[in-house]
């Protein structure tokens, strides 16, 4: 847990391996982060040793991601259903989330990462409030890539949100109902200014899209890979854009002749 994101600054960014395309890259990845308990329990650990191992995972992502020119990351960090876990896990996690968050945010800031957090943030710890703002006010004008951290996300709970900004606009007189189109409910959504991701990544084997992204991902092409998250690696992750770049993507349209 104690390397950071800044350790490999002095090395060389890693080249994009051969077969890879750069021209057909991604320009928006989302990964569904599964299995870390079950890689702590194949080990006879506790649940929390998948968790920090986890986050190492989510490290090595963002460096290859952003070396090899992915502009966007967004990761599902902690779900609106995942204060069900028992009290002990939760606490743990928000407390991890304070502790890396305060040790990366130099290292973040130097490779010009530009970090965000989606979600109702209202719920969570004063502290990692504070390190949220503070955060992304001090990365805001960064122009490497942008990660995105869903922190307290439900894909229903920020539609029915942009479904309720939308109507006091109209309650107001500011909005007329016929105006609403998709670009007006998309403005309403916490993902505002970013592009929709074109590939998902969920790991562990699991094959559900469990409330992520609901609007977002409606034309997001969907890697399944039975690697536990914490075993993600650059092996992986090429896996998973070579399968990208493997798809034919008509977006309701024919392939041409």
């Amino acid at each position: 847990m104690s390397r950071a994101l800044a350790t490999t600054t002095a090395n060389a960014s890693l080249p994009i391996p051969a077969g890879l395309d750069p021209a057909r890259l991604p320009v928006h990845v989302a990964v569904i982060m599964d299995g870390n308990g079950r890689w702590a329990k194949q080990r006879n650990l506790p649940r929390v040793m998948g968790h920090r191992e986890g986050v190492e995972a989510l490290k090595r992502t963002l460096r290859l991601c952003s070396d090899w020119g992915i502009g966007a990351l967004t990761a599902y960090a902690f779900s609106t259903e995942n204060w069900n876990r028992p009290g002990e896990e939760v606490s743990f996690l928000m407390a991890l989330f304070e502790r890396v968050l305060a040790r990366e945010l130099q290292a973040l800031e130097q490779e010009q990462v530009r970090i965000r957090f989606l979600g109702d943030l209202e719920p969570l710890p004063e502290g990692l409030q504070r390190l949220i703002a503070d955060a992304t006010e001090r990365t805001a004008a960064n122009t490497g890539i942008h990660f995105n951290v869903c922190t307290n996300y439900g894909g229903r709970a920020e539609l029915v949100r942009a479904a309720q900004r939308l109507a006091l606009r109209c309650v107001a007189g500011e909005l007329d109902p016929a105006a609403i189109d998709e670009q007006q409910l998309a403005a309403e959504l916490h993902t505002v200014g970013e592009c929709d991701p074109d590939l998902l990544i969920r790991t562990s084997g699991e094959r559900r899209i469990s409330n992520f992204l609901l609007w977002q991902l409606a034309y997001a092409e969907i890697h399944i890979t039975d690697v536990l998250w914490p075993d993600f690696n650059q092996a992986a992750l090429l896996n998973a854009l070579l399968d990208y770049q493997g798809r034919q993507r008509r977006f309701g349209g024919v392939e041409p002749c």
